[in-house]
């Protein structure tokens, strides 16, 4: 018998999932991370050009391929929110935004230390850098519009009206060093071509890859049921959620 996930669509059904499924991507997270961390920066060896700086990209790309995740997911549920009216797509879409937010500042904090060494400046205004930065600029801009009205279900409405007008940057931030003059060098790593990197680079990379995106799925979930229990206090099947947690 197959399972009927559109039951999950409802805060009832979901918001069990989300508590017993939370704990054990952090701790996925947390083991994934360790084990990342150690081959990037301990096993991986030190790039002839570029010395021992380069392992920063190690968590700066990771947290750039999940900034621009985060934003196309959270689209994805504002398009839900729009279309269908359901109530958990926005609170989810809602969760996201603070989350992609710290993986955007992430990835141009660890950029501007990465650019020092590698380019000879914290930062330059060239493509992806000043489109990450639009990104940041977008996640900021819709958590803050959320606050400015009084209004759960207008504020739901208005986010994601704002939030898919957005999702236009992460193709721009994804193709700007093919269209563009850029110091970004192009990618490494892709789906089409062998990677131009180390194999154990390339393994750290992507540990430490899954481990964010175990992370950012571990505390949205986490965030979701704060979201629920704030926009759906004093329902009757809330108290019940309480009592048999």
């Amino acid at each position: 018998m197959g399972i009927n996930w559109f039951r999950y669509a409802s805060p009832v059904s979901f918001l069990p999932l989300a508590r017993a499924l939370a704990p054990w991507f952090l701790a996925t997270a947390a083991v994934l991370g360790g084990i990342g961390l150690w081959l990037g920066f301990g096993v991986a060896p030190t790039d002839a050009t570029q010395g021992d700086a380069y392992r920063i990209i190690f968590i700066h790309v990771p947290a750039a391929w999940m900034a621009m995740f985060i934003y196309v997911v959270m689209a994805g549920w504002s398009a839900l929110a729009l279309g269908y009216n359901t109530r958990l797509s926005a609170m989810m879409a809602q969760a996201l935004a603070p989350t992609g937010a710290l993986m955007a500042a992430l990835a141009l904090w660890t950029g501007a230390f990465w650019g020092r060494p590698t380019w000879g400046t914290y930062w330059a205004w060239d493509a992806r850098m000043s489109s990450t930065l639009i990104l940041l600029f977008l996640y900021v801009g819709v958590i803050a519009l959320r606050g400015a009205f009084d209004d759960a279900r207008r504020a739901d409405r208005a986010c994601a009206l704002l939030t898919l007008v957005g999702v236009v940057n992460v193709p721009i931030i994804y193709f700007s060093v093919r269209w563009w003059n850029t110091l970004h060098q192009g990618s490494s790593i892709s789906l089409t071509a062998a990677p131009t990197m180390a194999a154990i680079m390339v393994t750290a990379m992507l540990v430490m890859t899954f481990a964010l995106w175990a992370y950012c799925i571990g505390v949205v979930l986490w965030r979701v049921q704060a979201i629920v229990a704030e926009r759906e206090e004093g329902a009757p099947w809330l108290a019940r959620t309480a009592v048999a947690r």
